[in-house]
């Protein structure tokens, strides 16, 4: 499945090279169609990953976080919306129900896979959070613990400090490079939370291209879905890539 998508947006992407160089038009129409069957195909191979998406949803409900409870469940309910829009549309282009309004039908699908990208966004940002304030926090006990401080803190009247004249941006300015610094370091430990938040933001140009909300052009598409396609990948090679639960 992961190769099949990855060979789509490959596909995605070339067309808009070949027409951005001047290809051919019969050279442009071969892989529009070869992009169209490949997309067929992934419809017909995703026939019942609807009632998947139902069983992901039933065991995140037992969750003891509440807050992944709500962003893992709701992310699998629109999941399964999303691959029931897509049994729909794979019908209609099928020919097994040729009435079916495709584009009525595709873009409710997107605005369900919109949906659960922003639910899966959440949960990403909400672990970060949650791995930050560890971070945080063991950074001060190993700084109490070896008896350091802060440089330049307001504890000392240093730059920065509240009496100091026009210290206010300076000690934004280091603040927000230490949170900088410290959500590197949070990525940086935790490889699948850094995947999951690069695949997602990179699906997420998919739906508001489709859905009209922001303009990304098929060649910005095709590349974010093809990244998105080989780190899913990665994912199933390495299985301690996927991001859990």
């Amino acid at each position: 499945m992961g190769k099949l998508r990855a060979a789509q947006y490959a596909c995605s992407l070339l067309g808009h090279a070949l027409q951005r160089h001047g290809a051919s038009p019969e050279l442009q129409k071969q892989i529009r169609q070869l992009e169209g069957h490949l997309s067929l195909g992934r419809k017909l191979l995703r026939l019942g990953n609807s009632a998947d998406a139902l069983e992901s949803a039933k065991r995140a409900v037992h969750l003891s976080d509440v807050v992944l409870r709500f962003c893992i469940t709701v992310s699998h309910l629109n999941r399964a919306l999303y691959f029931a829009c897509d049994n729909v549309l794979w019908a209609g282009k099928s020919g097994l129900a040729p009435r079916v309004d495709q584009e009525k039908w595709a873009q409710r699908s997107f605005r369900y896979y919109l949906f659960s990208l922003i639910m899966n966004l959440s949960r990403d940002a909400y672990e970060i959070r949650l791995l930050m304030e560890q971070e945080s926090s063991a950074c001060s006990r190993r700084l109490k613990g070896s008896g350091g401080g802060v440089p330049g803190g307001s504890e000392t009247g240093g730059l920065g400090g509240p009496g100091s004249p026009g210290g206010g941006l300076p000690q934004l300015a280091l603040k927000l490079r230490l949170q900088v610094l410290l959500l590197a370091r949070v990525l940086r430990g935790h490889p699948p939370l850094l995947l999951d938040v690069v695949r997602n933001a990179c699906d997420l140009f998919i739906p508001l291209d489709k859905l009209g909300l922001w303009r990304c052009g098929p060649g910005i598409v095709g590349l974010c879905g093809l990244v998105s396609s080989i780190l899913s990948i990665l994912t199933l090679i390495y299985p301690w890539l996927r991001l859990k639960p």
